[in-house]
């Protein structure tokens, strides 16, 4: 059965309905994985992290961006692709996040761009959109300014910063953003947000309160031993089991326990 591409239309349409599942993914062969049982893969920048051993996501490039985004863009048949514009590459202006965005989107293939930033960036949201380029929005806790913001602790806790992250929310709405990512806020918070605007929200860290929510792929599954952020339910140990499969060849092949060569490359009569 063929299924059909979601679209950033179809993923604004589901405010207030069925919650929306998306999944990050940086690769081929993950996306093939996921791709039947999400709505929205985003290509994350977190691929600092996950694939490239950095510290924070500053350090991405629109080169890497494009790498990933064609990879999965090329093997998604049902969920909404989206691939994350990279710090310095969208905020001196409207203009420069086009160049960028159009860019990504023509050489991945992908259905849409997204970007952080609250109320400051509802100016450049508005000249995409009005450009036939779909954002998705993130605001929150962004861990582009974590240097800015000093840590990756939960944003919205004060009266004053709650206020300010609920007008980021309404603005880049406002401006046209088909969905808002809510990453580490308070429940309260996450709850007003998304009773408040009309796109869709998409929280990480930010309770159920959202109307769908984002993970990263790697926490999912366990694929990382050093770190476990305390929003997430691991649905596998990935890890332990790559270990285990790892000692078990190492020990084949100093036990040179492998067929023999001539039964692997038979001549076929």
């Amino acid at each position: 059965m063929t299924m059909k591409q979601i679209t950033p239309p179809a993923i604004r349409a589901r405010k207030g309905g069925e919650p929306i599942v998306c999944l990050t993914s940086y690769t081929a062969q993950t996306t093939k994985l996921i791709d039947a049982h999400v709505d929205l893969i985003l290509v994350g920048d977190s691929l600092a992290m996950t694939i490239y051993g950095m510290t924070s996501t500053v350090g991405v490039t629109v080169e890497m961006m494009i790498a990933h985004g064609r990879a999965v863009a090329r093997s998604a048949r049902h969920g909404c692709v989206v691939v994350d514009l990279p710090f310095g590459s969208y905020e001196e202006s409207p203009a420069q996040a086009f160049r960028t965005a159009s860019l990504v989107m023509a050489e991945t293939g992908c259905a849409s761009v997204k970007l952080e930033g609250g109320a400051e960036m509802a100016e450049t949201i508005r000249f995409l959109t009005s450009r036939g380029v779909p954002v998705m929005a993130h605001i929150g806790l962004t861990p582009q300014s974590v240097n800015a913001l000093g840590g990756y602790g939960v944003r919205g806790r004060g009266a004053a910063e709650a206020a300010s992250i609920l007008a980021d929310a309404v603005a880049v709405s406002n401006a046209g953003a088909f969905s808002v990512v809510i990453e580490k806020t308070t429940e309260s918070l996450a709850r007003a947000i998304t009773n408040r605007i009309e796109s869709p929200t998409i929280g990480i860290g930010a309770s159920a309160a959202c109307d769908g929510q984002i993970l990263v792929i790697d926490d999912v599954i366990g694929l990382f031993t050093e770190f476990r952020p305390k929003f997430v339910k691991r649905y596998a140990e990935v890890a332990g089991t790559i270990g285990e499969a790892i000692q078990a060849y190492a020990a084949d092949v100093r036990a040179r326990r492998f067929p023999a060569a001539e039964h692997c490359f038979e001549d076929k009569k």
